[in-house]
């Protein structure tokens, strides 16, 4: 069941106004987008998760029907804004959902704020390695801005998306994920939005690829479950990340999703909340202690190393 614009609701924040859905009651679930997309992209989830949970589904700043100023759009300062949200909220607490570039906020959510993260779940997340798709290092080069302004002239942008609809009507993996395209790429008619999201990808991504990684901390996971969910036709991010997931995080738990691409959530909706609701019910919510948390900061690593990992990607 998909929610409707009446269900949004509005916090101005440091003089922004960010849009956010919170339904539901029981222990919180902050579902974080990805990069162009808004919190309509949990649509297929939000009804069924909040029979269990309070969902919190903000648009980012940039995003959707949150303001898009002139402002800091980095995985730190979206982490920050998550927090100020939840603080005025009064959620002390949350497991933290990332979706694609809402992965690396996610990530970087729980690192800041350990205290105020039960457990963390990315999804076809970003930050697990370098790679990235053409299209997002397009969005760094001069004159995108100008250019996808007239793609998206009305006419354009008409076509361009009877296109991408088409395209996702046929039988192939590559093809899977063009309806959510579509919806990003009607978005980008809206010059803010444009000039929001290029902040977004300079801030995050260089010529080498992706700057964001949990590569240099994830042993800091070993204090926090960590699950990750991926589809296994993902033409995004490959699902090869989901196995660099689970080398660097050796603790979380690693689930594929067959016949699904890059939004796993809205290609097989049922099955992510019976994971999401598995691992939560299955978890005990992390207990912040400094002690613990300099330890791991001091090691390096994970304080023992002679522990033997339970992991296992398998398919959902």
């Amino acid at each position: 069941m998909s929610k409707s614009r009446e269900d949004v609701q509005y916090l101005t924040i440091h003089g922004h106004r960010r849009a956010f859905v919170k339904t539901g009651q029981g222990p919180v679930v902050l579902l974080l987008h990805g990069l162009g997309c808004d919190h309509t992209t949990w649509d297929p989830v939000i009804a069924s998760l909040a029979r269990r949970y309070t969902v919190i589904a903000p648009d980012l700043l940039g995003h959707g029907l949150s303001d898009k100023p002139r402002a800091d759009y980095s995985v730190g300062g979206y982490a920050n804004g998550m927090r100020d949200l939840l603080t005025c909220l009064g959620i002390d607490r949350v497991t933290v959902v990332g979706h694609s570039f809402g992965g690396g906020v996610a990530m970087q959510f729980a690192y800041q704020f350990p205290e105020r993260t039960e457990r963390l779940i990315l999804v076809a997340s970003g930050g697990l390695g370098p790679q990235v798709s053409p299209f997002i290092r397009a969005i760094t080069t001069p004159g995108f801005h100008q250019v996808m302004g007239a793609l998206t002239l009305p006419g354009v942008r008409h076509l361009g998306k009877a296109g991408l609809h088409g395209l996702a009507r046929l039988p192939w993996r590559h093809t899977r994920d063009l309806d959510e395209v579509a919806a990003i790429y009607e978005s980008f008619k809206d010059p803010a939005t444009r000039r929001a999201i290029r902040h977004v990808v300079r801030a995050a991504v260089d010529w080498r690829g992706q700057i964001i990684t949990m590569a240099d901390r994830a042993y800091l996971t070993q204090a926090m479950p960590m699950a990750v969910i991926w589809g296994q036709d993902d033409q995004v991010i490959s699902v090869d990340h989901a196995s660099l997931a689970a080398e660097l995080a050796p603790d979380a738990r690693v689930e594929v999703i067959p016949n699904a691409g890059h939004f796993p959530h809205r290609d097989h909706p049922q099955r992510f909340v019976k994971l999401v609701h598995e691992f939560i019910r299955s978890t005990a919510p992390a207990t912040y202690s400094r002690a613990r948390f300099r330890a791991l900061l001091r090691a390096g690593r994970p304080l023992e190393q002679d522990r033997a990992s339970v992991t296992r990607i398998r398919p959902a």
